[in-house]
């Protein structure tokens, strides 16, 4: 199936888009011109496999619009699919490619980390791209009975990319909850983004991101936050997989309870 043309296959469930840096940019650039919010996850193995064990994370992310691969076993699941892909379209990346690429009419606002992080990323921003317009920021350390007025303020600002780096699982509840209310744009769910575009944290190496490790340099840069969730989700999406294949549904959609 094809949406504007990002062609969709299952993982488990969960609906991937087969795209690029260049064709999402390009498709995104076209889909904020339309009238209503739409929403993008950047979507690596924990997100695919706390959609099919975690109900309540399966219902915030029920009406994402478009589940985008991040991590390179989804890039290799698409491929067995014949989706014929080189490379994940990774969160960080892309956010830095969409924001210098697209044209400087088009704007951003910035919604999570530190108010220091913030700082760092639109200084960083602004120094790959001097005329890029950032019209709006918000720190991530808010009470959720402050989103009212964060969502008002996005709408005063009519920003075209909504960026939010919240993490997994609070971007994807924040975005459920709140993305009927704004009115138009990109609401796009980026996590590590704002940290690894800021320069506050560091990131894999080209070498290790290409062969799917980015993990590994993750993990031990922090051991005591990452060791435990990526021993889990790792094996179960892993045993998800072989289930799925014993089964011969791990590219059905129906997957997913």
């Amino acid at each position: 199936m094809k949406d504007n043309g990002l062609p969709c296959y299952h993982i488990l469930g969960t609906p991937v888009r087969a795209t690029t840096y260049e064709d999402l940019t390009r498709f995104c650039q076209l889909r904020v011109r339309q009238a209503d919010a739409f929403s993008v996850d950047f979507t690596n193995t924990q997100i695919v496999t706390m959609r099919c064990l975690d109900a309540d994370f399966r219902s915030d992310t029920s009406k994402v619009d478009f589940f985008i691969p991040d991590g390179m076993p989804l890039i290799w699941c698409l491929n067995l699919q014949n989706a014929g892909l080189k490379d994940r379209v990774y969160g960080p990346t892309f956010m830095r490619h969409c924001v210098t690429q697209v044209p400087s009419t088009f704007t951003h606002y910035f919604l999570g980390a530190s108010e220091s992080c913030l700082e760092k990323l639109i200084a960083a921003f602004k120094g790959l791209k001097s005329d890029v317009q950032i019209v709006g920021a918000h720190h991530g350390y808010f009470p959720e009975e402050t989103s009212a007025d964060i969502v008002a303020e996005i709408n005063r600002l009519s920003p075209d990319f909504i960026w939010v780096g919240l993490g997994t699982p609070r971007q994807q509840h924040w975005i459920h909850r709140h993305k009927h209310a704004i009115r138009r744009g990109a609401v796009m769910a980026v996590g590590f983004a704002f940290d690894v575009n800021a320069g506050t944290k560091p990131d894999a190496p080209c070498w290790m991101q290409r062969y799917g490790l980015a993990w590994v340099f993750r993990l031990c840069s922090e051991p005591r936050r990452l060791l435990g969730r990526y021993l889990y989700y790792n094996t179960m999406f892993l045993l998800l997989l072989l289930s799925g294949w014993v089964k011969r549904d791990a590219w059905s959609s129906g997957k997913t309870p």
